[in-house]
């Protein structure tokens, strides 16, 4: 039986700890957790079965695997220890028998983005990026049409705009909407991207350094590889969507506490073909699975073995083919889900009423912004 593996590690350190080993979450601060984690080895976590391909009928299972750091840890470590570790987990995913092997979370983007640890390993890896992107880009033009915004007169934006995620993303967008609002830290890589997506978009493009310029969006992506929350919000208009890609979120907990005039929806939710049962709690519900997960599960599915999506530049056609590869096989764009709960459709109409009445659609162009 063709298989597979993928690396998932602590994003919110004590809650995340806490599923595998209840009492050390407990009795653990976060501060605590992030210093030990430096010494704890690769863990195995759990057997995954039933996944069944419903083109062929193929069964494949595969193992959650652990690399114990935490984001803030591999912040702060140097990048060759943060290399040293995911590839011992690697490792520990060859030993069981898996044929192909997933970066989860911040072991996608650390360093080369999946390479160095590609050329270390025997087994192939990937990030799962192309189809993060995919299902991402999809959620967002589901939700627009379920808020009634039209999405070829909307401004949507691109948060994390010059990451490997985000310039896909925002290269599919382009062709969407009316105006396009690039978000990045560094403004000289936002030019080069606004030039090379100037020929072949229909959209106004704007550049922008600043988070206030959500103001100006209803449509917003954020896929950045920040270790804290970076939305807030102050930051957003009433009745927008916000997609967060980004683990750890990019969206603070404020914006449910205080806006229930957004939706905010987790980015990347996927229904899993067949009885899969993953005997283990990542918290999602059964049988639903991450974007970057479902492209190593298709993978193997097609027995496509090889080094699929690592590095930072991710094509257009890498993200169409695993598109067709993961509808062939039955996964699908599963309902929304927001701060690990589902999102139910009293409250989708309960937050387009009240942009309704707030009647925001566009809001004054920000200083802070300027066409390119």
């Amino acid at each position: 039986m063709d298989s597979f593996a993928f690396i998932i590690h602590p994003i919110d350190p004590k809650r995340d700890v806490s599923r595998k080993y209840p009492l050390l979450g407990k009795v653990l601060t976060e501060g605590q957790i992030n210093f030990f984690s430096t010494f704890f080895p690769p863990v195995y976590l759990s057997e995954i079965e039933g996944i069944t391909s419903a083109a062929t009928g193929k069964q494949i299972k595969g193992w959650f695997v652990a690399c114990p750091y935490t984001p803030k840890r591999m912040m702060e470590l140097p990048e060759r220890t943060v290399y040293r570790k995911i590839i011992q987990t690697g490792h520990m995913a060859e030993k069981l028998g898996a044929q192909i092997l997933g970066l989860g979370a911040f072991t996608s983007v650390v360093g080369d983005a999946g390479i160095t640890i590609a050329q270390e390993l025997e087994i192939p890896v990937t990030t799962g990026d192309s189809y993060t992107v995919s299902l991402a880009v999809q959620a967002i033009r589901d939700a627009a049409k379920l808020m009634d915004i039209p999405l070829h007169e909307a401004t949507a934006a691109v948060v994390g705009a010059t990451g490997a995620i985000g310039r896909v993303c925002a290269e599919l967008l382009a062709d969407d909407v009316e105006r396009l609002v690039l978000i990045a830290r560094d403004e000289k890589k936002l030019e080069a991207l606004c030039h090379r997506l100037k020929s072949k978009s229909r959209a106004e493009l704007v550049i922008s350094t600043k988070m206030e310029s959500l103001a100006e969006a209803q449509l917003i992506l954020t896929v950045t590889s920040a270790i804290h929350d970076i939305i807030h919000p102050e930051h957003l208009q009433p009745g927008s969507v916000v997609c967060d890609v980004a683990r750890p979120r990019d969206v603070s907990a404020m914006v449910a506490a205080a806006r229930d005039d957004i939706l905010v929806i987790d980015g990347g939710m996927v229904d899993v073909p067949g009885p899969v049962d993953f005997h283990f709690d990542f918290g999602f519900p059964e049988g639903k699975a991450y974007a970057c997960m479902a492209e190593t599960m298709a993978l193997a599915l097609e027995g496509r073995f090889e080094d699929y999506t690592i590095g930072k530049d991710i094509t257009l056609e890498r993200v169409n083919e695993i598109t067709a590869i993961t509808e062939k096989h039955g996964f699908r764009l599963s309902g929304f889900r927001s701060f690990e709960r589902e999102v139910t459709e009293e409250q989708i109409e309960f937050v387009r009423r009240k942009a309704h009445r707030a009647g925001s659609t566009r809001w004054a162009h920000s200083a802070k912004m300027r066409p390119v």
